[in-house]
């Protein structure tokens, strides 16, 4: 794979190879966005000089499932070596798995009522340069979450959406099927897919098959800007066992396993792996 020097060029490639499978619609989406998302939302994380808020966490029998928290993981201590502050915002029990370990703050679980209120109030406290949210629920029709499945999750959900609407800063959202914050900017385009969308808005969203791996189109990014390999340090394998040691499930299967949406750890590694050859870098990653 030959090494892409133009910047808009290196984002299309980006975009292309995060939808290529096309596990749940995600390619059909890609052709109503501007090209460029990559570039644009890594410019928007590149710029923030302090904090940066990254909203993760998927409920999923009473649990948080694997996609989600591994990218907000390998985004926020990619982040944290270039000088910032992220912070990771989830609602438990992933907010009580990763604050001993990660600066976290935390979401009340079914909080719509009260959310705008609750949310206006740490923003102003946080004052983020950047707020992202990585495989969030978003609020649907009736300000109700409902999973992939169609099944209403509302009472095991934080609302994390009036940090992405409310924010006076850029925001960022990732989504891969439909239903997460951000996505309520295709919802439009929606209608040949099996799910219940997502009405939440963002200033620029991200499409992959998996969100994790959003994450790591981020950091390709950074590392071309910073001339450091921040991809050689991210191990999915590590993570997913750090979490499914915490309780993690797989989203789509619903098993505690070392997988995510249905896919061995190998998937992500290997996609990180054509990232780094893609900005120049070594390509020999330990799995």
């Amino acid at each position: 794979m030959s090494v892409i020097r133009d910047e808009q060029q290196l984002s299309i490639a980006i975009e292309t190879m995060m939808v290529e499978q096309n596990l749940r619609g995600m390619q059909g989406l890609y052709q109503y966005q501007q090209t460029g998302t990559y570039l644009r939302a890594a410019r928007v994380l590149n710029a923030a000089q302090d904090t940066i808020l990254i909203g993760t966490g998927f409920a999923v029998n009473q649990t948080f499932e694997t996609d989600g928290p591994v990218g907000a993981i390998a985004l926020y201590m990619s982040l944290e070596k270039l000088g910032k502050k992220p912070i990771l915002v989830t609602g438990n029990p992933l907010y009580s798995v990763l604050k001993d370990d990660f600066n976290c703050f935390e979401l009340p679980l079914n909080n719509v009522p009260n959310a705008k209120l609750f949310t206006n109030k740490a923003l102003a406290i946080l004052q983020p340069d950047c707020v992202l949210s990585i495989e969030r629920p978003g609020l649907c029709h009736g300000n109700k979450y409902y999973n992939m499945r169609g099944v209403d999750i509302s009472t095991d959900c934080g609302c994390f959406d009036f940090f992405i609407t409310d924010a006076n800063c850029p925001t960022i959202a990732i989504g891969d099927g439909g239903n997460e914050i951000g996505m309520g900017n295709l919802a439009q385009h929606m209608g040949e897919l099996s799910i219940t969308p997502s009405l939440t808005c963002c200033d620029e969203l991200l499409l992959a098959d998996v969100s994790n791996w959003a994450a790591y189109g981020l950091i390709a990014f950074l590392s071309h800007w910073h001339h450091q390999d921040l991809l050689a340090s991210v191990n999915t394998l590590a993570i997913l066992k750090y979490l499914s040691d915490r309780g993690s499930i797989d989203g789509v299967t619903h098993k505690n396993e070392l997988t995510e949406d249905g896919l061995h750890a190998i998937h992500g590694q290997q996609l990180i792996t054509r990232l780094r050859q893609l900005g120049g870098f070594q390509t020999q990653i330990e799995v």
